[in-house]
């Protein structure tokens, strides 16, 4: 088993920053890719950011600039910097991991439970 948890959310103005993280912890045997994905009201859930265990990253065209994602491979832990936030930012944060979190052998893609971030005009 493998648990993600997320944190960092919270309420900012527009404008301002907030730095989420999200750790793995439990049976972890390789990790793969990392990524955070977000769910804004009525909206469907869509790709913020990923990253390769290698540090090759991937960006919503909507966060370009503006987010950057980050991991510690030693701490299981991913990042995302989120600079200049608008109000359409606003949604659930989720990060995922894929990777082999079980002694069975097969990758997997565990998600965290979500954490909210609310961006104010």
């Amino acid at each position: 088993q493998v648990q993600l948890v997320e944190s960092g959310g919270g309420l900012v103005q527009a404008g301002g920053s907030l730095k989420l993280s999200c750790a793995a912890s439990g049976t972890i045997l390789s990790i793969n890719s990392m990524g955070w994905y977000r769910q804004g009201p009525g909206k469907e859930r869509e790709l913020v950011a990923s990253i390769s265990r290698g540090g090759s990253t991937n960006y919503a065209d909507s966060v370009k600039g503006r987010f950057t994602i980050s991991r510690d491979n030693a701490k299981n832990t991913v990042y995302l910097q989120m600079n200049s936030l608008k109000p359409e930012d606003t949604a659930v944060y989720y990060c995922n991991a894929n990777g082999v979190f079980s002694y069975a052998g097969h990758y997997i893609v565990a998600w965290g439970q979500g954490t909210q971030v609310t961006v104010s005009s």
